[in-house]
């Protein structure tokens, strides 16, 4: 048996990242681990991330780490406005995009990924692959989403753990339109995903997440139906 822990917000590529190591990559048991770091859209992650689960027959674990948003700075964790970009912003993000930065998330999210994979691994010697759904940054990416991110996690957990688990990203050469492409061929709903940095009902179509999912519909050629409060 093939078992998968898969890092999930409820995002459009932490879904299609799960829906492929089912679907894609034939693994057998999924776990879908969330985590509650005080993020405004923490409802909204939480009730599709639970979908995806449900959907995928996987288990949900949720993890809280409330204590890393309380450090945190980020749009993401913050009542601080959020600009409302217009389409001609995306040409470059990189200064948008710091300001929702988690100082280190990925790597505090990944110990206790592997923190959980080697609690497996004790109980029943089999190990478990984590993944996560990184997407090609180009130069607006964040040092914890790199290709040589990945890497370094994988040579510190050889030396961190008992087992022998991986960090995969399978999504990590592919730009959001490949990332929709993808999700459309193996049965992704994107309705049942959920985009958005803000603590609102719906996706509020202007944050720098809401512009990105936009435009990777644009660019693969797909209809968006994400109802927005404003486009």
């Amino acid at each position: 048996m093939k078992k998968a822990i898969i890092l999930c917000s409820g995002g459009l590529d932490s879904v299609v990242t799960a829906y492929y190591v089912k679907k894609g990559l034939k693994y057998d048991k999924l776990i879908i681990l969330f985590f509650n770091y005080g993020q405004r859209a923490l409802e909204n992650e939480r009730k599709y991330s639970k979908l995806c689960a449900k959907n995928l027959e996987a288990d949900f674990v949720e993890l809280n780490l409330r204590e890393l948003g309380k450090i945190s700075n980020s749009l993401i964790n913050t009542k601080k406005i959020a600009k409302k970009l217009q389409k001609k912003d995306l040409g470059n993000t990189n200064k948008e995009s710091k300001k929702y930065y988690v100082p280190a998330r990925n790597a505090v999210f990944l110990s206790y990924a592997f923190s959980l994979a080697d609690s497996f691994f004790v109980k029943d010697g089999k190990n478990s692959d984590v993944f996560i759904g990184f997407k090609n940054e180009g130069s607006d990416g964040y040092p914890d989403t790199s290709p040589k991110f990945v890497e370094k996690i994988n040579n510190l957990q050889k030396v961190a753990t008992f087992g022998k688990s991986k960090l995969i990203a399978p999504l990590i050469k592919m730009d959001k339109e490949d990332i929709i492409q993808l999700g459309r061929k193996i049965g992704v709903d994107f309705h049942k995903t959920f985009s958005c940095y803000l603590d609102l009902e719906k996706h509020c179509g202007t944050c720098l997440a809401c512009r990105l999912r936009q435009q990777g519909f644009y660019w693969a050629n797909e209809k968006d139906y994400t109802d927005y409060l404003r486009t």
